[in-house]
C-alpha cells in the first residue's frame, strides 16, 4: 500500500517489489538497446536489481544474489545515466498525461534519479528542480545549487561587483559582502547529511 506524500514535492513511498509484467511493459521503450554492442536479453532482472539497490538506500555489493550480480546491475545503471534514460523517465512520470501505472513507479524512477545524480551533475538538479520532484534531490532544495536563480541573479551581481571598482571601501565592501552570500545561497552546500536526504 501506498503512504501519502508529507510535503509537496514528495513522493509517496513505495516499497520494492519485482515489476509486474505490465509496468515492464511500460518502461521498455526506456531502456531499448540502441547502437553497437550487443541487445540485452533480461531487461527485467536489471531494473528489478537496480530498483532494489536504489530503494534499499545502500551499497551495490548488498545487492541479493538472486538478483544478479551487482557489478552488473551497478555498471548497467551507469550506462543508462550516461545515456540520459534515468532524465527521460523522471520526465514521463512527471507529465501530468503520464498513465496511472507509471505514476506508480515515481517513487522509484526518483530514488534511481537521485543515485544518477552524481553522473548528471547540475543539470540533473536543475531537471528535477523544474518539474517539482524533490524526491529526486539528494537533500532539502535550500542546501543544493539553484541553477536557475544562478542564471537570473548573476548578470545583475556581476554588474554590483564590476560597480565597486575604484568606489570607498564603504560602500564595496557591503556590496562584496552580498555577492559572497549569493554565491553560498546559488551554490548549495558541500556536503549534505544522507539524514536530511529524502525519504
Amino acid at each position: 500500500m501506498l503512504s501519502t506524500a508529507p510535503n509537496p514535492g514528495l513522493t509517496p513511498r513505495r516499497p520494492w517489489a519485482p515489476l509486474t509484467d505490465a509496468e515492464l511493459t511500460l518502461l521498455k521503450p526506456f531502456f531499448i538497446h540502441g547502437g553497437a554492442g550487443r541487445p540485452m536479453h533480461d531487461i527485467r532482472a536489471r531494473l528489478d536489481a537496480i530498483f532494489w539497490a536504489v530503494t534499499h538506500n545502500g551499497y551495490w555489493k548488498h545487492l541479493p544474489p538472486e538478483l544478479g550480480p551487482w557489478d552488473t546491475a551497478s555498471r548497467q545503471f551507469r550506462r543508462w545515466a550516461h545515456k540520459g534514460v534515468w532524465s527521460a523517465l523522471l520526465q514521463a512520470v512527471a507529465a501530468p498525461g503520464a498513465p496511472l501505472l507509471l505514476k506508480r513507479l515515481t517513487h522509484w524512477v526518483c530514488r534511481a534519479f537521485r543515485r544518477a545524480l552524481r553522473i548528471l551533475g547540475v543539470e540533473g538538479i536543475r531537471l528535477a528542480r523544474r518539474l517539482g520532484l524533490h524526491s529526486a534531490l539528494n537533500g532539502p532544495t535550500w542546501m543544493l545549487p539553484d541553477p536557475d536563480l544562478s542564471d537570473a541573479l548573476l548578470p545583475r551581481i556581476l554588474a554590483k561587483v564590476r560597480g565597486c571598482i575604484g568606489q570607498p571601501a564603504a560602500i564595496a565592501i557591503p556590496i562584496l559582502r552580498a555577492a559572497r552570500a549569493f554565491h553560498s545561497l546559488v551554490g548549495g552546500r558541500r556536503y549534505i547529511p544522507r539524514a536530511l536526504a529524502p525519504p
